[in-house]
Formats: structure tokens, C-alpha cells, sequence
């Protein structure tokens, strides 16, 4: 992948190229889930009074034909008045692009931001979602007509057997294989083919989006535009409803749904007739194929890749196939059921345990809330121990105990992994992080000199009966030397001294707690 300098610097040269002007400056945005570079371009002041945009957005892809996809894409629906980012300038080799800047207002902030009590959508986002709906038929008709856009498709030009197949074992081999399920591969494929044909019995010239969801929707004054549809090919209707509607992370309330179908379904109708019933039915198996994609790339992302927004969104996702069981959507494939019966079990038994492990932890801060706990000299309850990771931009981590015992620990003295690229995707938690930095022996001599405050405490705050103490660790990001810091001392305090430790890597949201050893 291209180092964020190298593509700055090709974001740079093209907007210098194309205008005259040298940008005023650039920085890097989010990428989200993929490995394209993204800037905002800031125009001079003589560029703007030349009549530039004041700023744009520079893209630098990993694939040319991926990149030209999306430039061709946008020509074709902004020749039909769709609202889609104009692409002002693309380099000779493809691989970086200059577009329209919309603002940081996507669809899904708002929905996630609008809600009412009962979790469905607030006013203004359930308006900014009908606008979506009732676009998206004239989005996925405007290339009934035009085959020849499918040609500059990226990877394929048509949702095929082979697409489908491809999805599903990818599902099978980046989540499924991740979980502690035993499963018969053969049963599994069978159904796997019968989905398949399930999918594609609906043969269509109209577009598929592909990645239709809300993140992908920007609003501007309410309006939405649409983004990232590089990935779309010819395909069935059906695909993007589900797509949209059942995104895991936005938790579309069943009711709001129904609503945005029917919206939908009219709009649908200005190109072809509608029966709602047998729509609905043949949505039921996209539904489902989408769930088990989303769970692969899920899986890819976080399990794989280490990436937290992914591993957060699992159980949503989890969520999502079990209302899939609910309703029968999985019936006519008995064995792909049986094992999405057993996936869904398991992320109900996590829920459970995660229920307990906070009711115990909201029991625990009530007794520590009772002031007489650190009047008595004599121990309530057996010293404890938390140990916090944590980014310093994020402030220090509270301590609500009272206690106000402890220490802050400043790791970034030592090597940062974090400044390449191949560490950047994983934490302290994983092997090669750790081979790193133990390799010049710095973060040891480091932690050794760590042991000898913290026994001490420990030792001094046993003998004296204290309840709760704290220790921080703290580094750039909080994902690399903070987070080895705090596992191994947590790790070299319960071994040595027996007393229940508790982990929090607070930027990671990863807890776990280290018994107390009878």
C-alpha cells in the first residue's frame, strides 16, 4: 500500500497540474474500511479567486481499474441528474483522482444521532432516509439501456455464480472458521449452491450498488449524494434494499423498515410493476446472503486485521442473522441454518456473560461508593488491581474508586511500532507487536523499573488494607506499547502476588479480569 506521504504528494502534483495552483494545504481523512488514500484539498486564496472550489477531495487507490470504475460510474449517473460527486481531475496512470467535497455529514451519523425513545428514527432522520429510498431506483434503472457502463465494472461486470460463491466462502473462511464450531463442509456447500441459485433466479440490467449503506450517503443540507459505488456491477434490485435497510451497525428499528420498503416499492413503480408480497419474499434470501457477506468482511477486518470498529459490530451483524432465523429466511437451507442457529447461540451465551460481568462490576463500584470502606483499617475485601492502557490525547484514565492511589506510566519512551506499517493494524496483544518490542530489550528494562515501584505499593497497600489501586499506562495511540505495558504488569502482579487484577485497554475496548489465585 502507498504511504500516506507518497500519496499526499500525488494528490499534490495532480491538483498542481490541473489548475495552476499549488493547494493551499492537504490533510489525510479516515479510510474507513478501505486501503484508498483519502485528502481535503485546501484551494489558495488566488486559486479560489480563480474561481476553484475551496476545497475538494484527492483519492489514491491500490487498483487503476478499481480507481477508473468509479470515474466512469460518476459520469454516467451525473448524465442522468443524479446526485454524485463530480471528479474534476483523474492522473494518467488511474490511481489517483480529484472529486467534489461533501462535507462530513454522512446518513449514518444522522441516523445514529436521531433516534426517538423507542429506538426507532428521529424526524429528520427517518426525512434524510425516505429521500435515499426513493432515489435509489432511478440510481439502480438509470443503466437500463447503457450495458456498456458494465464494462468498466470493477472486479466483474454482473453479480454471477461465481460472485455469490466467492461471498459465501468468504464468510465460511474469514468468520466461520474463526468460531469454536464444528462443521460438515459438503452439507454446508450444498446449501451454499442452493442460495445461490435462490440469488440469481431474478436476472436484471439494472445496477447493483453493491456497498449501498448508509455510510455511504452524504447529506448536504438534507440532500443526500452518494459515494463509494467503484465496487457496483449489474445485479438485482433486491440486493441494495437489503443492503441498506439491514445494515448491522444502524439498527433500522423492523418498523421503520417496513416503512422505507413501502417508499421504496413506489418509487420502484415509475420503472416497473410491483408485488409487494412477492418482493418481500425474494428480499427474505438477500437479506440473509448479505448478513453472511457483512459477517465475512467483519471477520476479515476485525478478527483478522484487528480493526475495532469491525469486532464492535459483529454482534449487531449477529444480531441481524437471528431475526434472519426469526422469520424463516434460512428454512429452505436446513444445514446453513443449523449452523447459523449455533452462531447466533454463541453470541447470545457472550451477551449473557457480558450482562453478568457487568452486573458484577455495578455492584462492585455501589460497595465502593460507601465512604466507610476506606474509613475501617481493616480490610473489607482483598486488595484489587486496575490496570489501564490508554492514549494521553484521550486524557488520563479516571479513578473512580476513590482510593486515588496509584501510578501513570509514560511508555513513549520506548520504540513505537506504530510508525510502520506493517504493526499499525495490530495491538500489544499480538505476537509480532510484542516480538518488536521486546527485540531491543527496551520496553524490558523499562518494565523492570515499573516492577519494583508497583510491588512495593502492592506490598504496602495489602499490609495496610486498601481495596483498590490503580495503574496507567500511556502512549501515543494507546494501541501498542500502553496496551504491552498494562498486560504484562497485570499479568506480573497476579502471578506474583495472587491478587485479582483487572485489564482495561480503554482506546482497544477490551476488558478481562485476572482472578484472585485461591
Amino acid at each position: 500500500m502507498i504511504s500516506i506521504e507518497e500519496a499526499a504528494n500525488k494528490c499534490s502534483q495532480l491538483y498542481a497540474d490541473t489548475f495552476g495552483h499549488q493547494p493551499a494545504f492537504l490533510y489525510p481523512l479516515p479510510a474507513a474500511g478501505s486501503n484508498r488514500r483519502y485528502f481535503r484539498i485546501n484551494a489558495s486564496s488566488a486559486a479560489q479567486e480563480a474561481g476553484l472550489p475551496r476545497t475538494l477531495i484527492g483519492v489514491v487507490g491500490t487498483d487503476a481499474d478499481e480507481d477508473n470504475a468509479f470515474v466512469q460510474l460518476s459520469h454516467h449517473f451525473a448524465g442522468h441528474d443524479l446526485p454524485v460527486p463530480c471528479v474534476h481531475a483523474v492522473s494518467n496512470d488511474l490511481m489517483a483522482y480529484l472529486q467534489d467535497d461533501l462535507g462530513d455529514q454522512s446518513l449514518y451519523a444522522l441516523l445514529m444521532s436521531d433516534r426517538n425513545a423507542d429506538g426507532t428514527l428521529g424526524p429528520d432522520a427517518m426525512q434524510a432516509a425516505t429521500k435515499t429510498m426513493k432515489l435509489l431506483p432511478q440510481l439502480q434503472f438509470s443503466t437500463v439501456g447503457h450495458a456498456d457502463i458494465f464494462t468498466y465494472c470493477y472486479p466483474q461486470q454482473q453479480m454471477d455464480m461465481t460472485n455469490v460463491m466467492f461471498d459465501l466462502n468468504y464468510f465460511k473462511y474469514n468468520f466461520l472458521k474463526f468460531q469454536p464450531i464444528e462443521f460438515n463442509e459438503y452439507k454446508l456447500q450444498h446449501d451454499f449452491e442452493a442460495l445461490s441459485r435462490a440469488l440469481l433466479a431474478d436476472p436484471a440490467d439494472t445496477f447493483l450498488y453493491r456497498d449501498f449503506q448508509s455510510r455511504n450517503v452524504m447529506l448536504i443540507d438534507g440532500e443526500p449524494f452518494f459515494i463509494d459505488f467503484q465496487g457496483g456491477r449489474r445485479g438485482p434490485v433486491y440486493y441494495d434494499v437489503a443492503s441498506f435497510l439491514w445494515q448491522s451497525s444502524a439498527r433500522i428499528a423492523p418498523s421503520d423498515r417496513q416503512q422505507l420498503i413501502d417508499v421504496y416499492l413506489d418509487s420502484l413503480r415509475t420503472f416497473r410493476s410491483v408485488d409487494r408480497q412477492a418482493f418481500i419474499h425474494n428480499l427474505q434470501a438477500f437479506v440473509l446472503f448479505r448478513t453472511l457477506q457483512v459477517l465475512g468482511a467483519y471477520g476479515y477486518r476485525g478478527l483478522w486485521e484487528k480493526k475495532d470498529y469491525f469486532i464492535k459490530s459483529i454482534p449487531f451483524a449477529l444480531d441481524n442473522l437471528s431475526d434472519q432465523l426469526a422469520t424463516g429466511a434460512c428454512d429452505a437451507y436446513p444445514y446453513l441454518k443449523h449452523v447459523c442457529q449455533r452462531l447466533v447461540d454463541i453470541n447470545e451465551a457472550n451477551k449473557r456473560q457480558q450482562a453478568e460481568e457487568k452486573r458484577k462490576r455495578d455492584r462492585v463500584e455501589e460497595y465502593l461508593s460507601n465512604d466507610a470502606t476506606y474509613c475501617n483499617a481493616t480490610p473489607t475485601r482483598p486488595l484489587v488491581v486496575r490496570v489501564y492502557s490508554f492514549a494521553f490525547k484521550k486524557g488520563i484514565p479516571a479513578d473512580n474508586t476513590g482510593n486515588g492511589g496509584g501510578y501513570v506510566f509514560d511508555c513513549r519512551s520506548t520504540h513505537n511500532p506504530g510508525r510502520y506499517e506493517e504493526y499499525k493494524p495490530l495491538t500489544g496483544l499480538d505476537q509480532p507487536v510484542i516480538d518488536f518490542l521486546e527485540s531491543d530489550g527496551e520496553i524490558l528494562t523499562f518494565l523492570q523499573s515499573v516492577y519494583k515501584l508497583v510491588d512495593f505499593h502492592v506490598e504496602r497497600f495489602i499490609s495496610r488494607g486498601f481495596t483498590d489501586m490503580q495503574i496507567n499506562f500511556g502512549c501515543t495511540g494507546g494501541k501498542h506499547r500502553s496496551v504491552y505495558c498494562a498486560q504484562h504488569t497485570a499479568q506480573h502482579l497476579n502471578e506474583k502476588y495472587g491478587i485479582e487484577v483487572h485489564i482495561i485497554h480503554r482506546e482497544r475496548n477490551i476488558t478481562s479480569v485476572l482472578e484472585a489465585k485461591k
